[in-house]
């Protein structure tokens, strides 16, 4: 899959000074696919990424039912996994101020990435929740699945670009049980051509939940989904913040973009935030039987403030 260097997809490296990119949304070309996440936490805390806080509730919902609905582990498929942030939070009592504040300690800090990643794996290990749902995660940035596989966040892991390549027999058979698939960064560079040849090795009816900035469009993808017989629902009450602006030329391209796609940018990105809008591809019958309403709840406050 390709990725844009920018905070739409969850990734982070080393630290560096944000350069503007094209149409005005500041891209982070050094934070990416380093050997730790620690820049990750330190630089996109400053600016409160939150994302990956308002997917938690709603992905454990989501493998909470598919569980139940067919009696078996919910094998989760992480696009654009990175550092494994989501399976983090998916499967260990840690919220993501926990790890904001794990990742920016003087603890942290202190530490070689080797010395890091044995923390880590005895970190996650302590909080590993009794329901914990294997992750397989897909992504380009090798050295951070590496790290995500080190500590224990994901079962398995590969640096594959379904843009630009068909995925690997290895990755076909992985994914082959997958009942749901995750995002949360990088649809606004991701089209069919990533999502197409991982329907067609998955067996299982699959979900995909996908949170995606509204300066686009996830039409494209959600009309090709339509194919593999997923009927696609968009939160339409709710959007989350994703967030804040470097700058306020950054914020113009934002309300601007989100106004020509349609959408009404008064009381979100006005207010100095990008936001995020959740969709959901299922069986149609899936949709009647367990309603969209019903496995989100309205956007809760970002994790830093609290700390502060």
């Amino acid at each position: 899959m390709r990725r844009a260097r920018s905070t739409d997809a969850a990734a982070a490296g080393t630290q560096s000074t944000p350069d503007p990119g094209p149409a005005g949304m500041t891209l982070f070309d050094d934070l990416y696919d380093q050997p730790d996440p620690r820049t990750y936490f330190r630089v996109l805390g400053t600016l409160e990424y939150q994302t990956p806080h308002h997917a938690q509730g709603v992905f454990r919902r989501l493998v909470d039912n598919r569980t139940a609905q067919l009696s078996g582990p919910t094998r989760v498929l992480d696009l654009c996994c990175s550092y494994g942030i989501n399976a983090a939070l998916l499967n260990h009592d840690l919220t993501l101020g926990d790890l904001y504040a794990h990742y920016t300690s003087p603890q942290a800090n202190a530490l070689s990435t080797a010395e890091l990643i044995e923390r880590d794996r005895a970190y996650y290990a302590a909080h590993r929740r009794r329901d914990a749902a294997p992750v397989i995660g897909l992504d380009v940035a090798a050295h951070a699945l590496d790290y995500a596989v080190a500590v224990g966040l994901l079962e398995q892991a590969f640096a594959e670009n379904l843009e630009t390549d068909a995925p690997s027999p290895a990755l076909r058979r992985a994914v082959r049980h997958t009942r749901l698939i995750t995002l949360t960064g990088g649809a606004s560079f991701l089209s069919p051509r990533t999502f197409q040849p991982l329907l067609d090795a998955i067996d299982d009816p699959v979900w995909i939940a996908a949170f995606v900035l509204r300066t686009g469009s996830y039409q494209s993808i959600a009309s090709s989904l339509e194919s593999h017989g997923l009927v696609t629902e968009k939160a339409a009450d709710h959007s989350f913040a994703q967030r804040r602006f470097t700058s306020a030329q950054e914020q113009q391209y934002a309300v601007e973009a989100v106004a020509a796609a349609g959408e009404d940018p008064r009381g979100r990105e006005t207010e100095g935030y990008f936001h995020t809008t959740l969709y959901l591809s299922r069986p149609p019958e899936d949709t009647a039987a367990f309603p969209l309403t019903t496995l989100m709840q309205p956007p809760s406050p970002p994790p830093h403030r609290s700390q502060r």
